[in-house]
């Protein structure tokens, strides 16, 4: 379960890169609208930090799948929204700003929120519990690939508008680019993960990153949340940091069971397809309906 060199070095670097070009695609307005108007975000964390570990639960106990399996699967309910997110947001024409600050702020709360999560998890499903922590170093990681790239680009947009709007179509062609080589890495990187654990732990995995989507995109509705800043917050929700989950289980100093690591490594292989899949979708919708209105007209 080791990741490649193209994963642990190239994918850290090609991520700044993507998400300073998203960055130049928005305006610093964009961020104080979105911390003006505190709504979605706040409906954000309360699918993100207490529907889906309820979800998650629910999924786990009814799936009967051993504890570490379990746990890894808690655990990930409970991790902040990954930083690709932002990136099929901008694909998928969200609110990118409130996708890349729902990061930032559900990273922030990741360090007590994770921690909780894990004891309960030990408690409940090994009947014992520790004292397992957040390390502060992989919270600034996240801020370092995607909050702060970001918000360089979105500086730069605000002072050279003219070179950021040339910019914006190459990034989006990169970053399509960059999220199908992702796939394929990830796929050759962990094929015998998913062939030996695919069948049984694949479904569930599928299942709860199918209800993340879900619950982020339908939920909001529910509250006369407008259409791109639910397709924001669906992708928070549904893709999750599984590296960061990962990191938590493997570590020597934190939790050092390789079997929780199972669930998270082909969530995330899964939710970058499913994620894709959305986009899809939500772009074929939108250009049907464009298309309607011109026939219309």
């Amino acid at each position: 379960m080791q990741p490649s060199l193209a994963l642990s070095v190239g994918l850290p670097a090609v991520l700044i890169v993507i998400m300073l070009g998203l960055g130049l695609s928005l305006r610093l307005d964009d961020f104080t609208r979105v911390l003006a108007r505190p709504k979605p975000v706040l409906i954000g964390l309360v699918c993100q930090i207490v529907l889906l570990p309820i979800v998650c639960f629910g999924l786990v106990s009814a799936s009967n799948l051993p504890p570490a399996i379990s746990a890894g699967m808690m655990l990930l309910a409970a991790s902040p929204g990954g930083t690709s997110a932002a990136l099929y947001t901008h694909l998928a024409r969200g609110d990118a700003a409130l996708s890349i600050t729902l990061t930032a702020v559900t990273s922030v709360l990741a360090i007590i929120s994770l921690p909780i999560i894990a004891n309960l998890s030990l408690y409940l499903f090994y009947g014992e519990a520790e004292t397992v922590y957040l390390e502060i170093d992989k919270v600034l990681q996240i801020f370092g690939f995607a909050v702060v790239p970001a918000l360089i680009g979105a500086f730069i947009h605000h002072r050279y508008p003219a070179m950021a709007l040339r910019l914006e179509r190459p990034v989006k062609i990169l970053a399509t680019t960059f999220l199908a080589a992702v796939v394929l890495f990830a796929l050759a990187g962990q094929w015998r993960l998913v062939v030996t654990w695919g069948p049984t732990v694949g479904a569930a995995t599928l299942a709860f990153n199918l209800a993340s989507l879900a619950v982020g995109y339908y939920v909001p509705q529910l509250f006369g949340i407008e259409r791109r800043q639910r397709i924001a917050l669906a992708m928070e929700i549904g893709i999750h940091n599984a590296a960061l989950v990962i990191a938590l289980a493997m570590s020597e100093y934190m939790l050092n069971n390789s079997e929780m690591a199972i669930a998270p490594a082909l969530y995330g292989l899964i939710a970058y397809i499913t994620g894709g899949i959305f986009v899809w979708r939500l772009n074929r919708h939108r250009s049907a309906v464009a298309a309607g209105g011109l026939s219309g007209a």
